[in-house]
Order: C-alpha cells, then structure tokens, then sequence
C-alpha cells in the first residue's frame, strides 16, 4: 500500500513539473535560436545604421547582421528616439544587445559588458573654418557648442570640466551627431564633437568643417550586452568577432565603410565641389551614355577621370597621356579613340578599357573588390596587379580582397620584392592612392547628387538628379 501510495506520488510530480514547466529555463542564447530572432538596438548614424533608395546600409548593421546569420536566425533592429535611450534599454535587457558603435567607457561599464572591441575612433573638437579655432580645452569659450546627449563626447566634457571649471556646453536630445555637424556647418553652432570615423565619413559633405583637436586619446568601439548570470549569448557574440577578426572579414567592413584618403584636404574637397559646378555638368551626358554602354556606373566613371584629369580635356602629362580619362596612345589606339583630347571619345574609349580591366578580375571575386582590383590593373597595368596579388598571397594574405591586397601593393617599389616578380618595378604606393581617392570622389559625387535632388523636385537632362546606383561602397 505505501509503495503504491509512493508510485503515485511520483508520477503526480512528473506530471506537475511537465505542466508547471519545471525544466531548466532556456539560456540567452537557446531563446535567441528558438524566437528565430535577434533584437539589436542601433541608432540612425552614417558609421551605424541608414536606409537610402538602395536599401539599408552602415557597418553596424553589416556586422549584426552577419552574427544573426551565423546563429541562423532573423534579426530585428530597434531604433530609440534618443541616443541615451539606447544606454537605458540596453541594461535593461529590452534587446539582446547594442550595436551602435559604443565606446567603452568606465561609465557604461558599471551596467553594461563589452564585447572585446572592434574599432577604434578618437573624439574630436569640430569647427568651421570661419570660426575661432582653438588650440586646447582651455580656449574653448563658447555659448554656441553642443554634444550629443548621454553620448561619450559628454562624459568626456564632465571628465574635462573638474580640471577646466569653465568649461561650459549643451547636450543635445532630440538629434544626432550628423545634424549637430549640419548646424556647424550651417553656422547655428560654433562647436561640436564627433568620432573621427564620423567626421571622415561626412566631411566631403562639410568641406568647411576641420578638426581642431582630439579631445581625447583613442577610445575603444565595441557590442554592449545587459549584465547578466547568464553569458551564452554574449560568448557566442565574443566567439564570432574572434572568427571575423581571425578570417579577415572584419578588417574588409572597416575599409569598406571607414575607408578614406588622407591626401584629401579641406582646399582639395573644395576644388572638386567647384569643379563639379563648372565643369561636370559639360560632361555629365558622356558619362552617362559610355555607363550605359558599358554597364558600368557614371558615378565610378566620373570619379576616375576626376583623378585622372581634373575633368579636363586639354590635360597632358608629361609621359604624353592626354584628354578627360589620361589616355596612353597605344590604351586610345585599342579602344580606337582617334582624338584622345575629344571628351566624348576619350570618356567612351576609357570606359570602354575598365571595362575590359573588370572582365579580367577572376569570377569568383565579388564587389567591391572587384572594381578596386580593376582599378589597380588601370592604374598600374594587370600585370602588376597580378605581381602584387601572388605577393599577397605568399604572405598568407587574402589575393581576392582589396584590403589584403592595397598592403602589399607598396612592396613592388622595394627591389627585394619586385626582383622576384615577373613584371619587375612598379609605383606600388600611388594604385592604393588611386583607388582610395576614386572612392571618396564618389561618395562626394553621392552627396552632390542628393543635395541637388532635395533643391530640384524635377529633374532635367544634364543635371546631377539621375539616380543610378553604384555597388555598396
């Protein structure tokens, strides 16, 4: 009877624990795997989060996104009013975690846990070159300087202000870095700060806008995860970044989103805007026709005559290249350009010879490598390209990616190096400059067209309103 009363006993437990759900709870990262769903809190921020016409862009969400694919799930990005909000929410464990390019801070260590970091920026003073430039701190003296709210620029400032008493600031809610840099620009504002990939990114926008000091020494960007017992979910973030690092993708986003050419200035961006005024618009038709027949985007085409020429036809170089794309004589007998000073002629036949340079690129290498190799080989010649890429490849980097490749380029000018190629000596340092500044014509090419777009409601032949996309940059 008691054994009996004993079995029953039992067998009412077991049935209690199965409706009562008395198994282990499900950890952080097996309730991720199981919504089939990983919720990120970002911010609306070009270095972050953005949607254009062509979709959703930044590298934040590039990284996110690869994470969710590699747990197999979908992702779901939560946009906060305010950045501060961000902070909030994210130890409050509203999502899974925050990727908004944080900065790790002593400050957002007490309630958040850090990823290992990813990137590196500097906080840095922006003013407009009309406006007092300060030298320090201590000469910062303005009603007119605002920063972001809840943002680590602020921290910073507090920090400043126990050995600066007079140092005095606004902290801005309902914004963002871009629109506190669009008001100093726009002379709303004397001052304000942004991370320095913030600034590289917009200041073909703001060729007005300089630096006038790093507030700070570096700072460190990573994911921030709500401080919990449970780590899963964190590991596996720890684990992925590692895997990214170690494969080299995580080097590729940086220079995809955050790469930029020194050797542009504030004199520079400001030629190239007058230029675009002044002489693009003779042009603009010739780019658009040779990217139409040659499948490639007028943007790119328009960038690498840039380079070339400056956008103009009488151009000559000493080695005897002439006209809008910088056409050798033998390059214009190819393509069979008979006037190399012609702008039509020369923007078709150039075209027309990177368009054979992309056919050359192997299959497998997909964009945006693709077009910067192909550009490489314009620069210098295919042959060299290939010198530089077996080079690459022998010191166990990647021959396909162009950030593996671009470091490597340099060796082919040290006699070490290029004594063992087939091709022999070449300028390697000037493909990679070549390549980087072709790359920020067009991003200003990008935000000449948008600026003209919100002008002009309707567009005309000519003018910088056509939209055609260019692969992601």
């Amino acid at each position: 009877m008691y054994k009996t009363f004993l079995l029953q006993l039992a067998c009412a437990i077991l049935f209690s624990c199965t409706i009562t759900s008395c198994s282990k709870p499900l950890s952080a990262l097996e309730k991720v795997r199981n919504n089939n769903e990983l919720v990120v809190l970002t911010r609306i921020d070009p270095t972050t989060y953005f949607i254009d016409e062509t979709g959703t862009h930044g590298f934040e969400y590039e990284l996110a996104s690869l994470f969710a694919k590699h747990l197999n799930v979908n992702i779901r990005f939560v946009l906060p009013d305010q950045f501060h909000h961000i902070l909030q929410l994210s130890s409050h464990k509203s999502a899974d975690f925050a990727a908004a390019g944080l900065t790790v801070t002593p400050q957002r260590e007490k309630t958040l846990k850090f990823t290992q970091p990813y990137y590196t920026v500097t906080q840095q003073l922006i003013y407009h070159y009309r406006t007092f430039r300060p030298k320090n701190i201590k000469q910062l003296n303005s009603p007119f300087f605002e920063v972001l709210a809840g943002s680590s620029h602020a921290e910073n400032l507090r920090r400043l202000k126990k050995t600066t008493p007079k140092l005095s600031w606004l902290e801005a809610y309902d914004t963002n870095v871009f629109e506190l840099l669009s008001m100093t620009n726009n002379h709303l504002l004397d001052y304000t700060i942004a991370d320095s990939n913030q600034f590289r990114m917009v200041r073909g926008k703001f060729p007005q806008l300089n630096v006038a000091f790093d507030i700070a020494k570096p700072e460190q960007i990573a994911w921030a995860f709500p401080k919990s017992d449970d780590n899963s979910l964190y590991d596996e973030a720890v684990k992925f970044l590692n895997q990214l690092k170690a494969e080299g993708t995580l080097e590729q986003l940086q220079d995809k989103h955050f790469g930029y050419s020194k050797k542009l200035n504030y004199v520079s961006i400001l030629t190239f805007r007058q230029h675009a005024q002044t002489r693009l618009p003779q042009l603009i038709d010739f780019f658009h026709a040779a990217a139409k027949k040659y499948n490639i985007d007028w943007k790119l085409l328009a960038a690498v005559a840039y380079q070339e020429s400056h956008w103009n036809p009488a151009a000559v170089s000493p080695t005897g290249v002439k006209g809008i794309m910088m056409l050798t004589h033998a390059t214009a007998k190819q393509m069979k350009v008979a006037d190399r000073r012609d702008p039509e002629q020369s923007i078709d036949g150039g075209a027309h010879y990177l368009a054979t340079r992309i056919k050359k690129i192997p299959d497998r290498i997909t964009e945006p490598d693709r077009t910067w190799l192909a550009l490489t080989s314009y620069n210098i010649g295919l042959g060299h390209l290939e010198d530089a890429r077996i080079i690459t490849q022998t010191q166990g980097a990647n021959p396909d990616k162009w950030v593996d490749v671009k470091q490597h380029l340099p060796l082919l000018s040290k006699k070490q190096w290029y004594q063992k190629t087939k091709h022999g000596y070449a300028r390697g340092n000037e493909p990679v400059t070549y390549v980087t500044n072709v790359r920020e014509y067009i991003k200003m090419l990008t935000h000449l067209e948008e600026a003209t777009e919100s002008d002009t409601p309707s567009p005309e032949k000519g003018s910088l309103d056509i939209k055609i996309t260019l692969p992601a940059l």
